[in-house]
């Protein structure tokens, strides 16, 4: 699940302590099982394959469960078939939130999204509803207190392989590409032992709504609640307090 926003980096790095993984796991398999579909199992043929593994080497997902969900999804006798679906719309008190999906019926799945969108307040809109207010970008998030390389030495490899931005907080760095530099950059700073609490191709939101209280929580009940539907690979918000 992904949402970036001012706490997105510390919420990535309890994430990844979380001992809840089953769930995260059959999504990630799920994207491997797609990447492969769409383009073959070799991953050094196949850039959208490559950057779902590193998705799930961020996930701490062991390299035997990647392999064999790879060789699964590449067996002749895999049936298994899905399509991916965008949903937009709005949260708790306007709140911009975009739904990626993958679906093997787009009726349920739609009905699923639209119930827990109409729990929350919020409405569902129509496509290019909210997305005008997030830019496509490539995010990797580094742990500071298990990177090795100082932060000016990290920025340094980062802008040299192509990053447009570097960032610096208490908790982690984030390093920010192009979509079409994504898989070059993080490939560069793998190759200098950098490892990282997230890697993936995001929707990073240009404008953000401040939440009260009570508005927090129902975005919370929200999250949570999409997060519990099996279809739903990420969420992208723009809460700034999320």
């Amino acid at each position: 699940m992904s949402g970036h926003s001012k706490w997105h980096n510390i919420q990535a790095k309890k994430g990844k302590a979380d001992a809840a993984r089953g769930k995260i796991f059959t999504k990630l398999g799920r994207e491997l099982l797609i990447a492969v579909k769409q383009g073959g199992p070799d991953p050094n043929g196949n850039s959208k394959l490559k950057d779902v593994i590193a998705k799930c080497k961020a996930a701490n997902m062991p390299n035997d469960t990647i392999n064999n969900a790879i060789k699964k999804a590449s067996g002749a006798g895999n049936s298994e078939n899905y399509e991916e679906v965008i949903y937009e719309g709005y949260g708790p008190n306007g709140v911009a939130v975009i739904v990626e999906a993958s679906t093997d019926n787009r009726n349920r799945t739609a009905a699923d999204v639209r119930h827990v969108f109409d729990r929350a307040g919020g409405n569902l809109g129509t496509t290019g509803c909210v997305s005008y207010m997030f830019n496509k970008k490539g995010v990797m998030v580094v742990d500071k207190a298990e990177c090795k390389q100082s932060e000016d030495d990290l920025m340094m490899l980062a802008l040299d392989a192509g990053a447009e931005d570097f960032e610096s907080d208490e908790e982690c760095y984030t390093i920010t590409t192009a979509p079409e530099d994504f898989s070059k950059v993080r490939e560069a700073l793998e190759t200098e032992g950098i490892e990282f609490l997230e890697a993936e191709v995001q929707m990073v939101p240009t404008t953000y709504v401040t939440l009260d209280e009570k508005g927090q929580e129902r975005m919370d009940k929200m999250l949570e609640n999409l997060d519990e539907l099996d279809d739903v690979m990420n969420v992208y918000h723009n809460s700034e307090n999320n």
